[in-house]
């Protein structure tokens, strides 16, 4: 998406943040019982090379992700429309 937009650095200023989730992720108390490092990853792999295989990387991490934490139950479909519509109203302003 970078060389499409004309960006310079290929890495979104996003990513480091969606690593940090992830770490936190795989540390958190509830983390093996709710998506666990080894099944999170596995889920991340398995979803971009087939659901999100046409989203470019880093964007498909971020989609398995949201994927897999609204079948995992952790947040529902609602509420992260209305996280990205708050963040949307944000980089809009």
């Amino acid at each position: 998406m970078a060389a499409k937009y004309g960006v310079d650095n290929p890495v979104p200023p996003w990513k480091s943040s969606l690593d940090g989730m992830c770490d936190a992720l795989d540390h958190s108390a509830c983390g093996t019982t709710v998506l666990g490092c080894a099944q999170r990853r596995r889920e991340e792999d398995r979803l971009s090379a087939t659901v999100y295989a046409e989203v470019p990387y880093p964007e498909n991490q971020l989609v398995s992700l949201a994927h897999s934490l609204v079948v995992g139950g952790v947040i529902d479909e609602t509420e992260l429309q209305k996280r990205i519509a708050s963040v949307r109203a944000r980089l809009e302003t």
